[in-house]
C-alpha cells in the first residue's frame, strides 16, 4: 500500500449489519433467548454501526431496536439500522420496547463477561420479571468469522502495519530511549490513520498501540497476557516502552497493532542496529519454521487447541521448547488468537481449546523465543484461515532487519 489514508466515514453497510444480527438471532433462538441487550461499546458497533452510547435489543425475531442516548443525531446518522429511537434513561427500555411492539422477554441475554456487576444488578432491577442469562460466548463466536466486508478492512489495516514496520528503520538512532522511538513510531501510525487505541475484551488488559523495547527489557514479563511485557515507564503502567536507551547489536523488538476503521492486524519484526549474535538469529529463523508449519495446518475443522500443540512441538524439535512464548511459570500457553475488532478474539490458538477453526476466521501467529538477559526475537503476522490454510495479509520482509 502507499500512503493512502483511511476513509473516516466508512459507515457499515446496513447488508452487513442485517447478516450479522441474523446469525446471532440463530443462535439465540437455539439457546432459547428471547433478545439480547448490547451495551459493550465493540459489540455495539459490530452489531449497530455506531459506539454512541446506547442499547441495543436483538430479539430472537425481527428487527433490532437501537436506542441512543448521547448522541442521538449522531447515532442515527452513523448506524444503518432502521429502527432508531431516542433514549432518555436505561429505566425506560422496557416500555420503550413495548410501544414498539416487542413482548417482554422472558431469558434476556446480555454480555456477561464485560458486564459491570453494578449495571447487571441495575438490569435485574430494570427488567425484574426476566430471567437474565449470558450472551457473550453466543456473541463473540459470531464475531469470530469475518466476513469478506471485514476482511477487506483487516486487509487495509494490515498494510498500514507494515509501513509502520518500514518506518523504523529511519527513525532509530543507537542511544535512543525506548519511549522516544515509540513516540516517533505512533505519530507515523497516526499519520497513516491509527484510531489510537486498541480494544480488547479481557477485564483488566489494556494496552497502547503495542510493545517497542530493545535488548533484555523485551524480555522481562509483565501482568499482560503476553509472552512479551516491558519495564514500561512506572509500575503504573508495566509494560511496553520505558526509558532504557537502545543499544547496538541488540534485538528491537517492534509489536504494534494497527487499528484501521475499528480493525485491527496485529504484527511484530524483530530489528537490530548493526546485527545479532548466531544464536538469536537461529532461534528467528526457527520461529519462522514453525510459522510456516502451522500455516500449513491450520485449516477449517482443525481444534484451535491441536494448532497450539504442533507449534510446542516444532519448537522442541528446534531445541526451544523451554523458551518458547516464554520461560517457565511465565510462559503464555498460546501461540495465536483471533482478531478483528478487539485483540483478543475466538478462536485463541491455545493449550486445550475445543473450538474448530473456520473459513473466514481471522488470527494473529505470533511465535516467539524470549532469552532471558538477551531478548526476544521472532514474529507475528495476521492471517485469514481458508480451506488450504492460513493466507497472511501482513507481508513485510520477516528476517532481522539490520541497520
Amino acid at each position: 500500500m502507499t500512503g493512502m489514508e483511511p476513509k473516516p466515514d466508512i459507515k457499515t453497510p446496513a447488508t452487513e449489519l442485517s447478516q450479522r444480527i441474523s446469525r446471532l438471532q440463530s443462535k439465540m433462538s437455539a439457546a432459547d433467548i428471547d433478545g439480547s441487550l448490547i451495551v459493550q461499546n465493540t459489540d455495539l458497533f459490530y452489531f449497530s454501526g455506531t459506539t454512541q452510547q446506547a442499547h441495543l435489543y436483538i430479539p430472537a425475531e425481527g428487527q433490532p431496536l437501537l436506542m441512543a442516548r448521547k448522541d442521538f443525531d449522531r447515532a442515527r446518522a452513523e448506524s444503518a439500522l432502521k429502527k432508531v429511537v431516542p433514549l432518555s434513561s436505561p429505566r425506560n427500555i422496557p416500555d420503550l420496547l413495548a410501544s414498539h411492539g416487542y413482548a417482554q422477554p422472558g431469558r434476556l441475554g446480555l454480555e456477561c463477561d464485560v458486564l459491570p456487576a453494578n449495571l447487571y444488578f441495575t438490569y435485574q432491577k430494570i427488567f425484574a420479571d426476566c430471567r437474565l442469562v449470558d450472551a457473550a460466548r453466543l456473541i463473540r463466536r459470531v464475531r469470530a468469522v469475518k466476513s469478506p466486508y471485514e476482511i477487506k478492512l483487516i486487509t487495509r489495516a494490515s498494510g498500514y502495519a507494515d509501513q509502520v514496520a518500514a518506518a523504523l528503520p529511519a527513525l532509530v538512532t543507537e542511544g535512543m530511549t525506548e519511549i522516544k522511538l515509540a513516540g516517533l513510531i505512533e505519530a507515523r501510525a497516526r499519520e497513516l490513520g491509527h484510531q489510537g487505541f486498541v480494544r480488547m475484551r479481557l477485564w483488566g488488559s489494556e494496552m497502547f498501540y503495542g510493545h517497542l523495547m530493545a535488548g533484555p527489557a523485551a524480555a522481562v514479563p509483565s501482568y499482560l497476557a503476553s509472552p512479551t511485557g516491558g519495564a514500561g515507564t512506572s509500575p503504573a503502567f508495566a509494560q511496553g516502552a520505558g526509558l532504557r536507551p537502545i543499544r547496538r547489536n541488540e534485538p528491537i523488538l517492534l509489536d504494534y497493532v494497527f487499528a484501521c476503521n475499528g480493525y485491527l492486524a496485529d504484527h511484530t519484526r524483530i530489528f537490530a542496529i548493526g546485527g545479532l549474535p548466531d544464536e538469536l538469529k537461529r532461534a528467528h529463523d526457527s520461529m519462522i519454521t514453525v510459522q510456516e508449519v502451522i500455516k500449513k495446518a491450520a485449516r477449517p475443522g482443525v481444534p484451535s487447541g491441536e494448532i497450539y500443540d504442533l507449534a510446542t512441538a516444532t519448537a522442541d524439535k528446534q531445541g526451544l521448547g523451554d523458551v518458547f512464548m516464554g520461560v517457565g511459570d511465565q510462559r503464555v500457553r498460546f501461540v495465536g488468537h483471533g482478531i478483528g475488532l478487539e485483540l483478543d478474539e475466538f478462536p485463541f490458538l491455545a493449550k486445550g481449546q475445543k473450538l474448530n477453526l473456520e473459513y473466514g476466521m481471522v488470527v494473529a501467529l505470533e511465535p516467539k523465543v524470549v532469552l532471558p538477559g538477551k531478548g526476544v526475537v521472532g514474529l507475528e503476522n495476521t492471517h485469514v484461515v481458508e480451506a488450504d490454510g492460513l493466507r497472511q495479509l501482513t507481508i513485510f520482509n520477516e528476517a532481522i532487519t539490520s541497520i
